[in-house]
């Protein structure tokens, strides 16, 4: 039931910036995790950030640059990435699953819930 439909991928030079958008319906804000995932050509599905209760938790990869919002009135996840690499292009997905009593942040395991994804390419 819970459906997710991301938009704002497109392609940026080096250093640039692009935000995500990711259209959720179906959920409970306080009963979900919610993250962005991306994953290249050849490589392995990478959790990029998660948030849950307005509790952030990011990958090494990004932190720094990349910050991930919730907006509980227009029930959006975003991702706001902030001076792009090349390394950075891949198709981002965002993603939920139901969060455990208790949680006190998400990681990257276990989301159950997949948008259709959206590309970033990073241009050197």
């Amino acid at each position: 039931q819970v459906q997710l439909v991301e938009s704002g991928g497109g392609s940026v030079q080096a250093g640039g910036s692009l935000r995500l958008s990711c259209a959720a319906s179906g959920y409970t804000y306080s009963g979900y995790c919610m993250g962005w995932f991306r994953q290249a050509p050849g490589e392995e599905r990478e959790g990029i950030a998660t948030i849950y209760q307005g509790r952030e938790r990011y990958a090494d990869s990004v932190k720094g640059r990349f910050t991930i919002s919730q907006d509980n009135a227009k029930n959006t996840l975003d991702l706001q990435m902030n001076s792009l690499k090349p390394e950075d292009t891949a198709m981002y997905y965002c993603a939920a699953r139901p969060s455990v009593s208790g949680t006190l942040s998400c990681g990257f395991g276990s989301y159950a819930y997949w948008g259709q994804g959206t590309q970033v390419t990073v241009s050197s």
